[in-house]
């Protein structure tokens, strides 16, 4: 994202934590931006201390709610031209507690994390790719290169995230649509909950560090550790994806 202004862009979960900071930096260099949140309150709190946002009650944890939260944003705002899928949530699982985990709270883990992504992805591109200038950004994180053992569906829908983001960005390649990747490190924010992640960077640091390599047109943006990880993946797989991609063909879609 050479210019950084002048764009309108959606932040999901942009009423704290990275995604409240990313929003309020990006407000403040000229851009419409609008934050989504299941939590209206937060919301508001959040527009307090930056009054320009735009605030839109909405979650991604289901197929209606996604399609729902799109329909929405598309009608109220359709100059959109930037995502930032920032929504995710993180729980720690004992494998060995002796008791099935409910299926219902893992499956929220990941399809707020991954699924949820990959559907808006999927209704955003075709909105994306008729603007002059676009951008899908992830965020997935440095433990998707070496997992945390006590959060083993996060570690792994970061992962697959990461997988996903590669793939949309080779297959776009040559639309409007730039694809973007922010690997945070541990960051001070309240995911999982408040007061847990507290041996970290600050949220303002890791923000700020994201801004400036935005600016300067990076595609896949890490700090610390996180930054290691990427670049380790990248030195590993980097030749071999170019291989196994170099003659792909896709069959011509056929007429509905």
């Amino acid at each position: 994202m050479e210019s950084m202004t002048g764009h309108t862009i959606v932040v999901t979960g942009g009423g704290s934590g990275i995604g409240l900071a990313l929003a309020s930096r990006l407000l403040g260099l000229g851009n419409t931006v609008i934050i989504v949140g299941r939590r209206a309150a937060k919301l508001a709190e959040a527009k307090a201390a930056h009054p320009g946002l735009h605030t839109v009650v909405g979650d991604v944890e289901s197929a209606a709610q996604r399609e729902a939260l799109f329909a929405t944003l598309i009608a109220s705002y359709p100059a959109i031209n930037v995502f930032v899928h920032n929504a995710g949530v993180q729980h720690t699982l004992n494998l060995k507690a002796g008791v099935a985990p409910s299926w219902d709270a893992l499956a929220s883990e990941i399809n707020i994390n991954y699924a949820g992504v990959i559907h808006l992805s999927m209704l955003l591109i075709p909105h994306l790719v008729a603007k002059p200038f676009s951008a899908l950004i992830t965020v997935t994180s440095g433990i998707a290169f070496a997992p945390i053992v006590a959060l083993p569906i996060y570690c792994s829908t970061k992962a697959a995230l990461h997988s996903f983001t590669w793939s949309l960005r080779h297959q776009l390649a040559d639309t409007s649509v730039r694809v973007i990747e922010i690997v945070p490190p541990e960051v001070n924010t309240e995911l999982e909950a408040p007061g847990l992640h507290t041996n970290g960077i600050s949220v303002d640091v890791f923000a700020d560090s994201v801004l400036a390599r935005l600016g300067a047109g990076e595609t896949e943006i890490g700090h610390g550790m996180a930054e290691t990880g990427r670049l380790a993946f990248r030195a590993a797989f980097e030749i071999p994806f170019e291989n196994m991609n170099k003659d792909i063909h896709f069959p011509t879609p056929s007429a509905q």
